[in-house]
């Protein structure tokens, strides 16, 4: 197994994670407590990329993200570096593909915790802020906790949105998954499967990890 992809893998998810948690929260909260009409056209936003194929996403990045876009040429004017096959390309698709993968387990959490609860905080004078950390926030924990592990998990096991924004650039956006791919076309199977393994254990650790807090929720 590559050292250089294991790092970079890792690099990746949690650098994904950290962003999810940072800008799910307050979109998962916004969709977990709004009456908008348009709420249901966010949410399908949101959960696209569950049923979109990953390599059509990132085509559409590669497009939207290129030098001849205008996202592409904002970015190279203030960085002096282009996205597409850089770490901060894979980054932004890993990201856009993994967003249902944090949001939809945190607003189901928020959703959970008693309205009651809220309005009760919002009559004693606590704002939105103060009372999405002093109430929402410690009681939907288990299930943000949750959509953070998924997201991880998924990241580390991410192939096509990868392979379609960054290629296969060693330690560049040479991840683990593209490594597993290199390795099968060079009839390297001994390393592929080596790597696969590591991927097979980490992942299920993961996954049994989310149903002891689902069943501590549960329980609870």
């Amino acid at each position: 197994m590559s050292s250089a992809a294991f790092w970079l893998t890792g690099r990746l998810a949690v650098a994904t994670t950290v962003i999810l948690f940072v800008v799910g929260l307050p979109l998962a909260y916004w969709l977990a407590t709004t009456r908008r009409r348009f709420r249901g056209l966010v949410e399908a936003v949101v959960t696209l990329p569950l049923v979109l194929p990953p390599t059509v996403l990132g085509f559409y990045l590669l497009l939207w993200t290129g030098p001849d876009s205008w996202i592409g040429s904002v970015y190279g004017r203030v960085t002096g570096q282009t996205l597409p096959f850089t770490f901060a390309g894979i980054l932004l698709g890993s990201v856009l593909f993994n967003l249902p993968f944090a949001v939809r387990p945190f607003a189901s959490a928020m959703q959970a915790v008693d309205r009651t609860l809220m309005e009760a905080s919002w009559c004693l004078g606590q704002s939105r802020w103060k009372t999405f950390w002093r109430v929402v926030f410690p009681l939907a924990w288990p299930g943000i906790l949750t959509g953070l592990v998924l997201t991880f998990a998924h990241t580390v096991g991410e192939f096509g949105v990868v392979l379609m924004v960054g290629g296969n650039i060693p330690g560049v956006t040479r991840t683990l998954s593209v490594a597993i791919y290199d390795d099968v076309q060079a009839l390297d199977y001994a390393s592929a499967g080596r790597t696969s393994v590591w991927l097979v254990v980490g992942c299920f650790a993961l996954l049994a990890l989310v149903q002891w807090i689902s069943g501590r929720r549960t329980k609870r």
